[in-house]
């Protein structure tokens, strides 16, 4: 057991590869159980070795079956991040892009988005992050607080505002 556990760690970690089939059943069983974009799908195939003509073949076999559908998977996306993460709009149209998704569908998810609950979980996640910051003056406060905001992806004036308001309440 000893040695054969020595023996595959020597092994040199090479690409796996897969024929366009099996990867046609592995897209297929990932899709089924989380949602998975295009672009996503796409990413794994090229780690796969799955050849660029194959690839389209598949990702429209994928598409047409409804196992990739991206304006779905940006609507969940959004929610997700917006509801488990806190994150704001940029950040999360900058994730979508990463993806792939296309500009218009990652409008189209972002317009569903209930600004007041959003600017709700800034303020809650400005208030944790406020009592966990050690400053020595509120200039500095304010400083750590508005990158912190920005760097959840939130508008700027949203964030400055918010500061100004958790900052004054001392």
């Amino acid at each position: 057991m000893q040695k054969e556990r020595i023996k595959r760690a020597e092994r040199p970690p090479g690409p796996r590869t897969k024929t366009p089939e099996q990867a046609l059943r592995s897209l297929m069983n990932l899709c089924a159980k989380s949602e998975k974009s295009s672009g996503d799908a796409r990413r794994l195939m090229t780690r796969w070795g799955v050849e660029a003509s194959e690839q389209e073949k598949i990702l429209k076999k994928l598409i047409d079956q409804r196992f990739i559908d991206d304006e779905r998977y940006a609507v969940a996306f959004v929610r997700e991040k917006i509801r488990l993460s806190g994150w704001g709009v940029y950040k999360i149209r900058a994730a979508l892009s990463a993806k792939r998704i296309a500009r218009e569908v990652i409008d189209e998810a972002l317009s569903e988005i209930d600004t007041e609950a959003m600017e709700g979980r800034l303020r809650e996640a400005m208030i944790r992050r406020k009592r966990s910051l050690k400053a020595d003056t509120p200039f500095q406060m304010k400083g750590k607080l508005m990158r912190y905001g920005l760097s959840l992806g939130y508008e700027y004036d949203t964030v400055l505002a918010m500061v100004e308001e958790l900052v004054n309440e001392e």
